[in-house]
């Protein structure tokens, strides 16, 4: 490890992020510009002790798992992120990995719509970041490990991730669900992840495997979702997708029609937050 480098590095990345850069307000006290290394430490979701160590050359190196926290607390691109991996003394990591990184133009606008239900999701639909009104919306999607973490193997294998939306709906999500991992199963090949994760539910999904045998490109889907939620009842809201440059990442944001049941029930779930109001029924 590079102590003297990566400390600087973290400095440098630190003092060119601003506040507005990650939805923070600004304050009349702020002197300086540019992060405070406890405001740091809190998007990194680590103690501000921890990371001020590394910013002052002290401390143990960090391990992988922190490196990836940092830099997705900082913003980093992938080659900075990639460089900062190299000064911490590993590898930088696999090409197939890197969309675990969150694409920095999607990350700043997901901070400014704290207030509203939004999300990052891979083309694996696997979900990387939820502001707290989708959390409310959708349950933590954050939290799952393994093949799970797809929404893709979670519809057709856990029974529990069906029950957010209406019975009746749900031919509808297998059949986009199924036409979207055939999409990606064709552009990633025959060795890529979407391919794997299609021959385990052909194994495990009879559904799946119906869905599958009739080679669906295009599923008939729109952009109105109609969401159950345990305390509000169903909420109709329009799903929008905004790409990364490499379609690796999308960022879903949830918004309801201004005036109607639906849209006075988001707003309430952006009041009340995701710590206080359970979803899943």
């Amino acid at each position: 490890m590079d102590r003297d480098q990566l400390a600087d590095f973290l400095r440098t990345r630190r003092e060119a992020l601003q506040p507005e850069d990650v939805g923070l307000p600004r304050g009349r006290r702020r002197r300086t510009g540019g992060l405070r290394r406890e405001e740091v430490a809190a998007l990194c979701g680590m103690s501000a002790d921890y990371y001020s160590r590394i910013e002052q050359r002290r401390g143990s190196r960090p391990s992988e798992p922190m490196l990836a926290a940092i830099a997705r607390g900082l913003h980093l691109s992938l080659d900075e992120r990639d460089h900062l991996f190299r000064l911490a003394g590993y590898p930088t990591p696999a090409r197939e990995l890197r969309m675990e990184h969150v694409d920095t133009g999607l990350m700043r606008v997901l901070d400014r719509l704290q207030d509203t239900p939004a999300q990052v999701v891979t083309s694996l639909g696997e979900t990387l970041l939820q502001t707290p009104p989708a959390v409310a919306l959708l349950g933590d999607e954050t939290q799952y490990t393994g093949l799970d973490r797809s929404m893709f193997h979670r519809w057709f294998t856990r029974p529990d991730a069906r029950r957010i939306y209406p019975r009746e709906d749900h031919d509808a999500h297998s059949r986009a669900f199924t036409a979207d991992l055939r999409s990606l199963a064709a552009r990633q090949g025959p060795a890529g992840r979407a391919a794997d994760l299609a021959r385990r539910l052909l194994d495990t999904s009879p559904e799946f495997a119906r869905l599958w045998s009739e080679h669906e490109i295009t599923a008939e889907r729109g952009h109105l979702k109609r969401v159950r939620t345990a305390e509000l009842g169903v909420i109709e809201v329009y799903c929008q997708m905004l790409f990364d440059l490499d379609q690796d990442q999308a960022l879903l944001i949830f918004t309801a029609t201004p005036g109607s049941e639906s849209h006075e029930k988001l707003q309430l779930l952006s009041v009340i937050g995701a710590q206080h109001l359970p979803t899943h029924p």
